[in-house]
This record gives structure tokens, C-alpha cells and sequence, in this order.
């Protein structure tokens, strides 16, 4: 007590003199690790954890990809198909944990933060290189957005005909315009897309990954009440039979078929966004790749579940959307709570996929006219209970008619579902293999032709192939669905 006391009346005699010292010290912490409120490249502190970080892989891998992976199996049989699977998995696994190490450069401790993608290969990378990634990354978001319009558009189109099928007790063929489901969905998406930042959405994230284990445990749950029903496993070991299909449009399904698997694992793109959320110490990396372990495990052990059962249900007939397929069965409204989860997953995907693109034009936009009143100005609406929200006008025009024309050219091309497959087999190589490769070379200084650099090319090199066979499987598809098309006339 007494040292106590002393100690007081010390601090009182010398409060005057250390006041400004004290001061200034705080002032060269705060920075540095030691602040309680912000890390290291003095934002606020970060304060996510394995579990948020591995929800969030797990909202993005399993997407509307899940539900194409029957008809993907289907294509390839019961010894290509889930060898395919695996193998991209494995693929996906490796290369997302040499992406980890990229998230910092230099340093996997201290080195500077690089908070997307982009500024990892900027940073490490530099040049040309640069302009490309963003160019392929940035369409494959595009292409994402559209891909998700059409989905939902899909199942709330299932929804209605079932009801009305059942209604009509199976009279009525239910012939509906896919249109109005569309601009439905994209009034939704405009009024979410005024959100601003991507870790304000982390309920989002937890609301979609329970929804998308709804519908795929739905789909998995009716697989296999049908192959109990049916009594039998479909389909055959090497896929589908040759007089369901002709010789070519095998060839060209199986390709196509290849293009559907990457895109279901297409998800490296938000990565780096996704480890820029989690905390340290431990370094960011470790942490990442345990997450990125714990999803990749979940997600391929839940598509060989509904794609095995899908063809065992199926067969040959597999659908191109699992739960469409299961069309007009009792119970009805199962289908229609996994047709619902379905939407409202997509619903918070569409904004986990365009939230860095917002960013990336809304960034470029600030620093090409920094004084540009209606670009920078930030007006402060107090909403009662919550932090006020900040409106900028030109936030919410450029992400309105973002929508607008994702929405507009999702009601040209409803059959979107081949340019997806397009789109994924185009992004899995460069975003998922190439630069993650490439960065991690020279991250790690591994020199030229030595073993390690040579297994990388070669990896490089064979999912190369197998995208560019998966391009022109999906462009094979494209072009007969061109044969049968009419613009805005879309009723299933």
C-alpha cells in the first residue's frame, strides 16, 4: 500500500514534465503491433479466425457449381468422374496454399500486405502481367454475376412450376418467361450492392453457407431416396452410352464436362480478399492454409456425395441442374425450400464475387479524378440502431447499372449455363494455376530448371490442356444451343 502511495505522489510531481514525452511515444507505437486497434499496416485491426475464413471458402466453392456436377459425372462415368473430381481438388488444395504465401511479400511475417489478388501479382509479378490477371479476373467476376442471375432466374422459375403442376394435378405443362425471375433478382442485387465493404458482409457469408448445405443436402437426401425407389445404381463406368448420344457430342460433353469441375472449384480469385479479413499473430498464411485444408476436404467429400448420387439416380438422364431434374416429384415442397435456399445463396454470392470488382473501379475512379465532387464526396445518413451509412453518389449509380447490365444480358443469353463453363475453364488455368504458380517461383527463389521449377511447369502446362479442352467442350455447346435460339423468349 504504502509503495503504492509513493508511487502516486511520484507520478504527480512528475505528470507536468513526462506528459509530452509519454505522448510522443504513443504516438510512434501506435502502428506497430503493440496497438490495440490496428495491425501493423495501420488499418483497423483484423479480427477474423479459421472458422470465418473457412465459411467464407466454403460460401464461394459451393456455388450453383454443385448442382451441375450429376451431369458433369454423367458425361465421364464412374471411373473418369470422381477420378476428375479428386484430381482437381488435389490441383485447387496445392496451388491455393502456394497462394497463401503470396499474401505477403517477401516476408511471410512482416513482409508487406497485399489486400487482392491483383496487388500480390503487381507485387511480386509487376509488368504486363498485371494488366492480364485483372483482365481475366475481372470478366470472370462479370461472367459470375450473369451465370448467378440465370441460376437463381432457374430455380425460381422450379418453384413456381411445381406449384402450379401440382396445383393443376399435372394437366397444366406450366410453359413460364424467365424474364420477370431475372429482374426480380436484380432489383435485389441493386439494393444489396449499396453495401460498401466486403467484411461487413460477414453475416452474409453465414447465412449462404447454411443455405447451400440446404439445397445440396436436399439434392444429396432425393438422390438417394431415387436410387432406393429404383432399387438399382445407373449408369455405367464409362459414362454416358453412345446412342443417347452421337460419337462427337460425347467427346465435346466430356470436355464440356471438364469445364463444369473447375468451375465448381473456381475460387482462388477472392482468396487473398478472403486472408486479408484474418488476424495475426499467427501469420496469416498458417492460418489460411489450415482453412483452406478444412474447406477443400468438406466441399469435395459433399460433391462426390451429390454428384455420385445424382448419376446413381439419373443416369444417362442426369440434368444439367440437379434439383430441376427432380422436377415434379413429391415431396414438392422439399424441392422448393432447396429452389429457395438456392436463390437466397446466390442472392449473397452474386455480392462475395462483384464486391472486389466494385472496389477495383471504384478504387481507379478515385485516383483518376480525385476532385471530382460527385466521385469522392461521402454523405453520412444516420440509420437508428446502426453505424450511419455512408452514401457516395457515384457508388450507387456505377453498382446499379452494373446490375442492370449483368441482369439485361442474362435475359439475352439464358443458356448461360455453357458460357459459365467457359468462363470457368478460362479462369481455372491463369487464376488458379498460372499466377499462384508464378508467384510462388519467384516468392521462393526457386531456380530455373531445377526439379521443383520443372514439377510446377509441368503442372502448369497439363492444366492448360485441360482448360483449353474444357473451352472448346463449353464452345461446342454454345454453338448448338445458338441453333435453337430466341432472344428474350425463354420459357422452360
Amino acid at each position: 500500500m504504502g509503495e503504492n502511495a509513493a508511487s502516486k505522489n511520484y507520478h504527480n510531481n512528475h505528470h507536468l514534465h513526462n506528459h509530452h514525452q509519454v505522448f510522443d511515444v504513443s504516438v510512434d507505437v501506435l502502428p506497430q503491433n503493440g496497438s490495440k486497434c490496428f495491425d501493423d499496416d495501420g488499418r483497423l485491426k483484423r479480427t477474423g479466425t479459421l472458422w470465418t475464413a473457412s465459411s467464407h471458402i466454403i460460401t464461394a466453392v459451393i456455388g450453383s457449381g454443385v448442382l451441375s456436377l450429376a451431369w458433369a459425372i454423367a458425361q465421364l462415368g464412374w471411373i473418369a468422374g470422381p477420378a476428375v473430381m479428386f484430381l482437381f481438388s488435389l490441383v485447387t488444395y496445392y496451388t491455393s496454399s502456394l497462394l497463401t504465401d503470396c499474401y505477403r511479400t517477401g516476408d511471410p511475417d512482416t513482409g508487406k500486405r497485399n489486400y487482392t489478388y491483383m496487388d500480390a501479382v503487381q507485387s511480386i509479378l509487376g509488368g504486363v502481367k498485371v494488366n492480364l490477371c485483372g483482365l481475366v479476373q475481372y470478366i470472370g467476376l462479370f461472367g459470375i454475376a450473369i451465370g448467378y442471375t440465370i441460376a437463381s432466374s432457374i430455380s425460381m422459375m422450379a418453384i413456381k412450376r411445381s406449384n402450379c403442376f401440382h396445383q393443376s394435378g399435372g394437366q397444366n405443362p406450366c410453359h413460364i418467361s424467365s424474364n420477370p425471375y431475372m429482374i426480380i433478382f436484380g432489383i435485389t442485387e441493386i439494393l444489396l450492392s449499396q453495401i460498401p465493404d466486403f467484411d461487413q458482409l460477414w453475416w452474409l457469408s453465414i447465412v449462404a453457407a447454411v443455405m447451400s448445405f440446404t439445397y445440396s443436402t436436399i439434392g444429396l437426401g432425393l438422390g438417394i431416396g431415387k436410387v432406393a425407389a429404383n432399387g438399382t445404381f445407373k449408369g455405367s463406368l464409362t459414362g454416358i452410352s453412345i446412342g443417347t448420344v452421337t460419337e462427337t457430342e460425347k467427346i465435346w460433353r466430356s470436355f464440356q464436362a471438364l469445364g463444369a469441375i473447375a468451375f465448381a472449384y473456381s475460387y482462388s480469385v477472392i482468396l487473398i480478399e478472403i486472408q486479408d479479413t484474418i488476424k495475426s499473430p499467427p501469420a496469416e498464411s498458417k492460418t489460411m492454409k489450415k482453412a483452406a485444408k478444412i474447406s477443400i476436404v468438406v466441399t469435395t467429400t459433399f460433391y462426390m456425395l451429390c454428384g455420385c448420387m445424382g448419376y446413381a439416380a439419373f443416369g444417362d438422364q442426369a440434368p444439367g441442374n440437379l434439383l430441376t431434374g427432380f422436377g415434379f416429384y413429391n415431396p414438392y415442397w422439399l424441392i422448393d425450400i432447396a429452389n429457395v435456399a438456392i436463390v437466397i445463396h446466390l442472392i449473397g454470392a452474386y455480392q462475395v464475387f462483384c464486391q472486389p470488382l466494385f472496389a477495383f473501379i471504384e478504387k481507379w475512379a478515385n485516383q483518376k479524378w480525385p476532385e471530382n465532387y460527385f466521385i469522392t464526396k461521402e454523405f453520412k445518413i444516420p440509420v437508428p440502431g446502426f453505424r450511419p451509412y455512408k452514401l457516395n453518389l457515384f457508388r450507387m449509380v456505377w453498382r446499379t447499372i452494373f446490375v442492370l447490365l449483368t441482369t439485361v444480358i442474362s435475359m439475352l443469353l439464358p443458356f448461360f449455363n455453357d458460357v459459365v463453363g467457359i468462363l470457368g475453364a478460362l479462369g481455372f488455368w491463369p487464376l488458379t494455376v498460372y499466377f499462384p504458380v508464378e508467384m510462388y517461383i519467384v516468392q521462393k527463389k526457386i531456380p530455373k530448371w531445377s526439379t521443383r521449377w520443372i514439377c510446377l511447369q509441368m503442372l502448369s502446362m497439363a492444366c492448360l490442356v485441360i482448360s483449353l479442352v474444357a473451352v472448346a467442350g463449353s464452345i461446342a455447346g454454345v454453338v448448338l444451343d445458338l441453333k435453337v435460339y430466341k432472344p428474350f423468349k425463354t420459357s422452360y
